[in-house]
């Protein structure tokens, strides 16, 4: 039986900065497995016809957290952008979030300048108020404006992203799609916003360059957890699977992806359109936008949220609601059982962490920010 000190799960964001941090604070080596043929779990991305595309879907990094900020600098460059979206609404583009310019897309003059100033009288400006509450509003105008953009913007996004209408879903996702009472026509309003200059995956790289740090890919937990003894171990897969899904399985949504080349400069007129109303899809992405990459062809991914399915695809989101945190504490207490009998000397230590193994819906920033906490608790 192979014996290692620390034994990290899974190679994505957070697996590899757990790593590096024993490898940099403890100073002891630690060996990193991976499923899949690849480092940098769904942040992966690679090169195609000189344009940088992300295998998982978009990601644009961004945080207004220094210490996460100051912390990744260390290993990337970084080109700095600022994420715009629009979605095809009523037949044109617009701003997502839905802002004050976006009711002038939609609207004509008068009905548009109408609202303007009603949003302005009940809400702070730069703020951005979650659809469900303006929706909950007594004016009769706001109301309007609420129904409009619940079915037009969110209702139909909503139920391709999820499987579910937003009031079924927990508040934390219907909160990440607000209105934004402002002009600001970026998507993300956080401090630092920026792609790696040399990519995610380069970045993850760097991340793990450290003699003490060794990598096996293709490598799945559950065909080797007889096979290896640890005595920490950092899992960053899904919780139910640690546990051989002993109190029933997680769901998660998942996507089908489908990449398209076109022998054209551009398709789109920005990086990501989204389509809450026509389409299977839910958007659409030109990734070449995004380092402002030259290339006489283009490359597309298009969206299909669908269901997860075991071993057929990917677990991509969580999905949060009453039911189903109540099953992920019962694995938290199954992961409190085995820390108890490693204080008492006859188990090891074992972590959970990243979106699967702590089943939150984690922007990129945040689960460094976890990951980093958690090594300055654990380390």
């Amino acid at each position: 039986m192979e014996k290692v000190k620390y034994l990290v799960v899974g190679c994505g964001l957070s697996g590899a900065i757990i790593a590096e941090r024993i490898a940099s604070i403890k100073k002891q080596k630690v060996l990193v497995i991976d499923k899949r043929d690849h480092i940098g779990g769904n942040i992966y991305d690679y090169k195609q016809y000189g344009i940088t595309v992300h295998k998982y879907g978009p990601h644009v990094f961004h945080t207004s957290n220094k210490e996460v900020w100051d912390y990744l600098s260390k290993f990337t460059e970084w080109y700095y952008f600022m994420y715009k979206v629009k979605a095809f609404i009523d037949g044109k583009e617009v701003n997502i979030p839905f802002n004050l310019d976006s009711l002038y897309k939609v609207f004509p003059n008068t009905l548009a300048q109408k609202l303007e100033e009603k949003l302005l009288n009940n809400f702070k400006f730069n703020s951005k108020v979650p659809i469900l509450e303006l929706k909950n509003s007594s004016d009769n105008d706001l109301q309007f404006l609420a129904e409009y953009i619940y079915e037009k913007v969110f209702l139909g996004y909503t139920v391709k992203q999820w499987g579910a209408k937003p009031e079924d879903i927990d508040s934390s996702v219907s909160a990440r799609v607000p209105i934004y009472i402002s002009k600001d026509d970026r998507y993300f309003t956080d401090k630092y916003q920026a792609i790696p200059k040399n990519g995610y995956t380069k970045m993850v790289e760097n991340i793990l360059d450290n003699p003490l740090i060794e990598v096996r890919l293709n490598t799945d937990f559950k065909d080797i957890k007889n096979e290896i003894d640890y005595d920490t171990m950092y899992f960053t897969g899904s919780i139910d699977e640690l546990f051989d899904y002993k109190h029933g399985k997680l769901p998660y949504r998942s996507l089908n992806i489908e990449f398209k080349k076109y022998d054209r400069e551009f398709i789109q007129s920005g990086p990501q359109i989204n389509y809450p109303e026509n389409y299977d899809y839910t958007r659409s992405v030109e990734y070449k936008y995004y380092l402002d990459e030259k290339s006489d062809k283009t490359i597309l991914s298009y969206e299909y949220p669908c269901e997860y399915k075991d071993g057929k695809n990917e677990r991509y989101y969580p999905i949060s609601n009453e039911d189903n945190q109540k099953l992920y504490k019962k694995y938290l207490e199954e992961l409190l059982k085995l820390n108890n009998a490693r204080r008492s000397g006859i188990s090891r230590w074992i972590y959970v962490l990243g979106r699967l193994g702590d089943y939150k819906y984690y922007d990129m920033d945040k689960a460094v920010e976890r990951t980093l906490k958690l090594s300055k608790e654990t380390l």
